[in-house]
């Protein structure tokens, strides 16, 4: 990442701004939510694979974003 240069005469940030990178898993959730709804209505199996797409997509994202706050700062100076 790129370092910019901020104005001498102005003071620096108090603290830097984490976002989280972009990513695909909320849209696949949401993918795997509304096949899980349209098997309800049509037919189990369907329900059991959004089910299961859901679940996974659950535990990936949950795990990457324990991984980014374990990168972050402990103490805010």
């Amino acid at each position: 990442m790129a370092e910019i240069e901020h104005d001498p005469g102005l003071t620096p940030p108090a603290e830097a701004i984490h976002l989280p990178e972009p990513s695909y898993l909320p849209a696949v959730l949401a993918l795997g939510i509304m096949i899980a709804l349209v098997g309800v209505i049509t037919w189990w199996p369907v329900l059991a694979i959004g089910l299961i797409i859901t679940v996974v997509v659950l535990v990936r994202w949950i795990r990457s974003a324990r991984e980014e706050m374990s990168e972050l700062p402990l103490s805010h100076h």
